[in-house]
């Protein structure tokens, strides 16, 4: 995906801006980034740049994508609404209602006790009710910050550092963070089965991982049907001791809004349905794709009642 040729007009200006402020040059910039001289030459030409150099220039100045370039035309207008009502800091918009069910319905799913209006109360208030599990409600204050992760990385490759760093945002100052061996932010150091099923064995995940990267990696034009499959092999290995489902939704949400087709958000009506779907996916994976499927035509209805 490149940025549109209006933009690098906005991109030069506020580039130049930030790079003042910070008392930097070009040159700097360029020498501490290894970006090839022609590339810094669009700049001034209003030639396309691609978003990975965007991505680098916010990473060395400190700053979210949306500070640098003005987004309507350089992306979907979807992930453009995102970002901009976030940094609006919008009250009772589509960013603030998809934190609140993205948080709620991913730890209801893992079993959490928190209801809807426990998670929408915390997300708007920051305050919690007294009567309600501690892990709970730091998991679900961990989950608003996670998602902010996945839109502030949105144009990184997919990685191992992402898919750890999700994790330990999720479960940081949790009840298993204090435990040694639950290794928060890292893979697993003891064996876990789930739903009955062998998962990776923890001297295999890292090579396992690795060989799920590169494959997903290989795949030029990513479908839907390919993050479904990426989520399916990415809980089958369960990387962590803990976290995983969470993680693995994030990031589906994550590449399907990367790549302009419609996210979803798994519900936790839909959980038999999509553990059914987890388990029976080498004998029928259109039970996967048709729950994800659906939840697709909920976030649909969702992103319309704000247009």
């Amino acid at each position: 995906m490149y940025i549109s040729k209006g933009d690098i007009m906005s991109l030069f200006y506020h580039l130049d801006e930030l790079l003042k402020e910070k008392k930097l040059t070009r040159t700097y910039l360029q020498n501490k980034l290894g970006i090839s001289s022609k590339t810094m030459a669009k700049f001034s030409k209003n030639e396309s740049v691609s978003l990975n150099t965007i991505a680098l220039l916010c990473s060395e100045l400190g700053c979210q994508i949306e500070d640098l370039v003005e987004l309507e035309k350089g992306i979907s207008s979807f992930l453009s609404n995102l970002l901009e009502e976030r940094k609006m800091k919008l009250s009772n918009g589509l960013y603030h209602e998809l934190q609140v069910l993205f948080a709620y319905n991913s730890n209801r799913i893992e079993g959490s006790a928190l209801s809807e209006n426990d998670t929408r109360y915390i997300y708007e208030t920051n305050t919690v009710d007294g009567s309600n599990n501690t892990d709970d409600i730091i998991e679900v204050a961990n989950h608003f910050k996670a998602f902010d992760y996945i839109l502030d990385s949105i144009f990184e490759p997919i990685g191992e550092d992402l898919i750890k760093k999700l994790h330990s945002i999720l479960k940081s100052s949790t009840s298993d963070s204090r435990l040694e061996w639950f290794n928060v932010g890292e893979y697993k150091k003891k064996k876990n089965i789930v739903g009955g099923s062998d998962t990776s064995a923890p001297k295999d995940v890292e090579l396992h991982i690795r060989k799920l990267l590169l494959d997903y990696l290989a795949i030029q034009n990513k479908s839907f049907e390919d993050i479904v499959d990426f989520h399916y092999k990415f809980e089958k290995i369960h990387p962590f001791q803990d976290g995983n489902g969470r993680v693995g939704r994030l990031l589906m949400f994550r590449e399907c809004l990367k790549r302009e087709i419609t996210p979803f958000i798994i519900e936790d009506d839909l959980k038999m349905y999509y553990y059914r779907g987890l388990r029976e996916y080498n004998n029928l994976r259109e039970y996967l794709i048709d729950t994800a499927k659906a939840s697709q035509d909920t976030m649909i209805k969702l992103i319309q009642r704000f247009e």
